[in-house]
């Protein structure tokens, strides 16, 4: 296939488009029930915060690591006697030991715990070190992530409006951004994954991803409608097809994107069962298909519909409908036949016309008495010969 019959080609030059702005109303509609159920999840489920938010304890076992560590030292901690363990986070430290993370625990059950580990190491209970991780150390994680996800936006917002010019463009872009959030954390949420330092790392980089996507098709948008008003299409059919230009573009970013990111949560939670891989593979997979989603649907239809409520802009649509409308009714009118024509033009009917004293009239001789020379399908006969002959 060539690549002016191939797909792209086609979306480009508006051969074949989808109308994402005439349907806006149905993401809309889709993306406020995915939002209805993440927010309803956060709220009655909760994120499944990490010990270093929560707080908790940490042992660190010295041991030779194999493929099993992980599972083996996981089963000990939870055949313990120590109820409501919570998650249990076990994870290698280079290739000679072992970290094991549990909630926060009274003297008795740290030394359970430590006896245990211990004995499955096979050193003595003194070389197994253990950590109280305090919540306040969670506190400070989650007020720097706050303070960083504030200057993210507010500088997206100022960044947007100084290269565009449209503070409408960053308006849609933050509501776009929110969205993205939102479904990420309320996926951790449905999915009861636990929510650590690397999960917030991975949202503030899919920040990243998804601002990339939208200034993007922004930048379609504003090439496809500068000087809209002196074009014969409306503002949205401008950036409908700035839309469909940029989504094979989209879509292939996306795809190349996703794809090393699974491989990483994959590994993360068949392979390791645990660790940063499997909590920041989550978070950028799910916010760079979000962000990709947003982008396309929601963040191009809302910079339309604010734009359109321009006065300029509406009154120019207004004068593209009109336009529409007397063309349509046109084509849809019957076509006149040549001697219909020629009557209207010449002012007479289709009906014979009289003369004063009753007799016909030749319609074509009447028009030429008129000034208006219409057409002859044959050659006429004067009305003298034509009685003379009527005579014999």
């Amino acid at each position: 296939m060539s690549k002016r019959n191939g797909l792209a080609h086609r979306l480009y030059t508006g051969e074949i488009s989808y109308d994402f702005i005439g349907n806006a109303k149905r993401f809309y509609i889709v993306s406020a029930v995915i939002l209805a159920i993440c927010l309803a999840s956060l709220g009655f489920r909760q994120l499944n915060l990490s010990i270093d938010f929560t707080g908790g304890s940490e042992f660190v076992v010295p041991t030779q690591v194999t493929q099993t560590t992980v599972d083996d030292y996981r089963e000990v901690v939870q055949d313990s006697t120590v109820p409501d363990l919570g998650e249990i986070k076990v994870n290698t430290v280079g290739d000679n030991q072992v970290r094991v993370q549990v909630r926060a625990l009274t003297a008795e059950e740290i030394n359970d715990v430590t006896a245990l580990l211990a004995a499955k190491a096979g050193v003595p209970t003194e070389q197994v070190t253990n950590n109280l991780i305090g919540a306040s150390w969670g506190q400070q994680i989650t007020q720097q992530g706050l303070i960083a996800l504030v200057v993210f936006m507010a500088l997206v917002s100022l960044m947007i409006w100084a290269y565009f010019r449209n503070w409408k463009m960053s308006a849609a872009a933050i509501l776009a951004l929110v969205h993205d959030l939102i479904v990420t954390a309320g996926i951790y949420s449905i999915l009861q994954f636990a929510f650590t330092p690397a999960t917030l790392i991975g949202m503030l980089t899919i920040l990243g991803y998804s601002l990339y996507d939208t200034v993007v098709v922004f930048d379609k948008i504003r090439d496809n409608t500068r000087d809209i008003t002196q074009q014969n299409r409306t503002f949205a059919a401008a950036a409908n097809l700035a839309v469909n230009q940029v989504l094979v573009r989209s879509i292939n970013t996306t795809i190349i994107g996703v794809l090393p990111v699974a491989a990483l949560l994959f590994t993360g939670v068949f392979v390791l069962g645990t660790g940063p891989l499997k909590d920041l593979g989550l978070a950028l997979f799910v916010g760079m298909i979000a962000g990709a989603y947003s982008s396309l649907f929601l963040a191009a239809p809302l910079y339309v519909q604010m734009r359109e409520r321009e006065p300029e802009l509406a009154a120019h649509r207004r004068r593209i409908e009109r336009g529409a409308k007397r063309t349509k009714r046109a084509a849809d009118e019957p076509a006149e036949t040549v001697e219909e024509a020629a009557a209207t033009v010449s002012g007479v009917s289709s009906e014979p016309v009289l003369s004063a004293s009753g007799t016909p009239v030749d319609p074509v001789r009447l028009g030429t008495v008129r000034g208006v020379d219409l057409p002859r399908s044959q050659p006429q006969r004067s009305t003298r010969a034509a009685r003379k002959k009527d005579a014999r």
